[in-house]
């Protein structure tokens, strides 16, 4: 069993995903019109709101029955998939996650499809800075059984942009978790789900700024049994 494992959301939190949708739209804009960005816009909020997770390729497939005899269309593929989503990480990213694999084991926890998401992650490198410790379902928070089966540990870190999730773990696990919370991205800054749900363990600006919190913040002593387990070991 692992004494630490430190739980690492993808959208938002390691990587601007707000900023790579501003981009799509705006390539989409150039390249189509903007009644094409519009709509393909539209069918991906509706495909989040089905799924609660974001589908690119999904919204992308809905999007070309409904224009398939324009064939400019397939080039939008071609975008996504070469996206180079390495250059969207937040500064302090890498850091942040290196500084904490000191203290345990990493694991990326994340929402997605089976195709993109995946994709997304190989393509920025976090699939190699995280060493193979790639978690993406379609609904995390419900999941926390199988986690626990494949990365056992005594205490977790859960670091996500989300609120919603970081409550509702907290709800599973208790005192078994520190919760994060970044405040970057559109979800971080919205008032109604900063209002409906109560703070997380730890607020921080940026992922960047992780580094400054105190390990024994992160991981109280009471969760290892005492500071017999404050040293440091790289991980990986």
């Amino acid at each position: 069993m692992n004494e630490v494992v430190f739980l690492f959301d993808v959208d938002n939190t390691l990587i601007d995903n707000d900023r790579v949708q501003g981009e799509l739209r705006g390539y989409l804009t150039d390249h189509f019109g903007e009644a094409a960005s519009n709509r393909y816009t539209a069918i991906f909020e509706q495909l989040r709101s089905e799924l609660g997770y974001a589908d690119y390729l999904g919204a992308l497939e809905r999007y070309r029955v409904e224009t398939m005899h324009d064939p400019r269309v397939l080039r939008m593929a071609n975008w996504l998939v070469d996206y180079p989503f390495a250059d969207r990480l937040f500064p302090g990213a890498i850091e942040a996650v290196r500084h904490v694999q000191r203290w345990g084991r990493t694991v990326i926890l994340s929402d997605g499809d089976a195709v993109f998401q995946p994709r997304k992650v190989h393509r920025s490198g976090l699939w190699h800075v995280f060493h193979d410790d790639v978690l993406i379902y379609i609904h995390k928070e419900q999941e926390l059984d199988d986690v626990e089966r494949l990365y056992p540990a005594r205490h977790y870190v859960l670091v996500d942009d989300k609120l919603r999730i970081l409550h509702e773990v907290k709800q599973i696990w208790g005192p078994r978790v520190t919760t994060v919370f970044p405040r970057q991205g559109h979800y971080a800054h919205d008032p109604k789900i900063l209002a409906d749900y109560p703070p997380a363990d730890i607020t921080i600006e940026r992922i960047g700024d992780l580094p400054s919190i105190p390990r024994d913040r992160l991981i109280p002593s009471t969760a290892l049994g005492g500071a017999a387990h404050h040293h440091d070991r790289p991980w990986g």
